[in-house]
């Protein structure tokens, strides 16, 4: 949980980038990432050095040769901002020509994950004045646990959504935390986001096993598994995969597979059937090229619509057996286009459909205002829907206006509860927030997933007066009005 202080601190390192003259957030976030990582180095040998000062043995592959001791943070927090500056924009003769920068982008593997997706970083920080302000506050924040490092990661991401531009927004934390929980991550499983951005998914599933099961990562062979193996984003935007490799690496997930590719795109047409779990919150409302979608995909549904072709591609990259809760616009609900029937067709009877969540509009406020739903369903490609579980949410417990600060109504530990529940729930009501819904009620209704189709309203029976009566009443009120206001005017005089 993030702290006041921590809080605090990360907002006055925001405050200063952007009184500095960097204001477009996600730049921000890069150039505060490039500098943790240097901080992350550093501390990461300084660590090594310590073992080796107290065995008596040699430091193994440092990551800083002693010619690139002035590139470390402890060296270089202490020079002058001119100085620091220099070593952040001159190459060093003494240092193989290198700047600290270049020598980051160098440091390969050894240095986990992050440092394989630096080509292509850029560093941006102006004048030496705010490089020097930045350093000095990041180097007073305490990181010296898991937690701390991935809360203060996890508020500076928050700050995207409240920016507010360049289109990136993030799937809020608490309903990907519902999400994962309703999925329950086990230990064999291999965890993908075909759309990882900054790689929230990934990150929660991490955190659910730290909660919920600490002592899986005390046998070896699992916590191999859980550092290189376990977790698979793929995302092209570069910036964004860098910022996940950083937030993962925080969160002590340190070498997850990030793919810089098209999901959609031919150039991921070998990945098929590998993964056990799927959680995503595909693009909406994008449109492709038919050229530019990898054909398997326009087989099981022909579209251009990116929400309908992400969940075809997941189909495709799961194992039989493997299952997948992903976020879709309302419209992939009831949708009337031959795809969108098409699509839906498949989840209910060649696959298994398990859920529907409907949520509500402002989930998403304030950067989008389209209704969604978390669908959830297991692929067998043989059938085995029998009954869907649906559930209306009506609050998140946070305001659905474009604040969202908290509220007291949540229903997301009710949706939780009775989702590995929902076998007892086909005595339910329509009327009910939660029912279930038998297959060949959906087949007779053309597929159609939307909980208004099959939801039941009750109305409270109202018995009136009859006019005659009312009329009388208002001509009594209007006779006692008469006698007020002359009343009124005789006390006037």
């Amino acid at each position: 949980m993030v702290t006041g202080e921590l809080k605090s601190q990360v907002d006055k390192i925001w405050e200063t980038f952007w009184t500095g003259g960097i204001s477009n957030p996600l730049t921000v976030i890069e150039q505060f990432t490039y500098l943790l990582f240097l901080r992350r180095l550093d501390e990461t040998q300084l660590l090594e050095e310590k073992k080796a000062n107290m065995t008596g043995g040699q430091l193994k592959n440092p990551l800083y040769q002693k010619q690139h001791q002035g590139f470390r943070w402890h060296s270089f927090r202490e020079l002058d901002p001119q100085s620091m500056f220099a070593l952040f924009t001159q190459p060093q003769e003494e240092a193989d020509n290198l700047t600290v920068f270049e020598h980051m982008k160098q440091v390969g593997n050894q240095a986990g994950v992050f440092a394989q997706y630096m080509k292509g970083a850029t560093f941006m920080i102006p004048t030496p004045k705010l490089l020097d302000q930045v350093v000095q506050m990041i180097d007073k924040i305490q990181m010296d646990n898991r937690d701390t490092k991935g809360d203060l990661y996890e508020y500076l991401l928050s700050k995207i959504a409240t920016a507010g531009t360049n289109g990136q927004f993030r799937t809020p934390r608490h309903i990907i935390k519902m999400m994962v929980e309703m999925m329950e991550p086990n230990r064999e499983d291999t965890i993908c986001d075909p759309a990882c951005g900054t790689a929230g998914f990934l990150v929660a599933s991490g955190e659910y096993i730290y909660d919920h099961h600490p002592d899986w990562l005390h046998d070896q062979t699992f916590r191999e598994h859980f550092n290189s193996e376990m977790f698979t984003g793929i995302e092209f935007d570069s910036t964004m995969l860098r910022i996940a490799a950083m937030n993962l690496q925080l969160h002590a997930v340190d070498k997850p597979n990030l793919i810089g590719l098209d999901a959609l795109g031919e150039s991921n047409a070998s990945s098929r059937e590998q993964f056990s779990l799927i959680l995503a919150n595909p693009p909406f409302k994008g449109s492709l090229d038919y050229d530019g979608v990898e054909k398997t995909l326009l087989k099981t549904v022909k579209t251009k619509k990116t929400e309908l072709l992400f969940i075809a591609l997941i189909l495709r990259m799961l194992k039989v057996g493997g299952r997948s809760a992903v976020i879709i616009p309302d419209g992939v609900l009831f949708g009337s286009s031959n795809a969108h029937k098409q699509l839906r067709q498949t989840l209910v009877e060649k696959q298994r459909l398990e859920a529907v969540i409907s949520m509500p509009s402002g989930v998403f406020k304030p950067y989008a205002g389209v209704s969604t739903a978390v669908v959830i369903f297991t692929k067998t490609n043989n059938g085995g829907t029998d009954n869907v579980w649906f559930y209306d949410m009506q609050a998140d417990g946070y305001s659905l206006d474009d604040k969202r600060g908290p509220v007291k109504h949540n229903d997301i530990p009710d949706i939780i509860q009775r989702f590995k529940l929902r076998d007892k729930e086909t005595e339910r009501k329509r009327t009910e927030q939660s029912f279930m819904v038998p297959f060949e009620e959906i087949k007779q209704n053309d597929w159609d997933l939307s909980i208004n189709r099959y939801k039941e309203v009750e109305y409270e029976q109202v018995e009136y007066d009859p006019p005659t009566k009312i009329i009388a009443e208002i001509e009594e009120l209007d006779k006692e009005r008469g006698q007020a206001l002359k009343l009124l005017k005789e006390l006037l005089g």
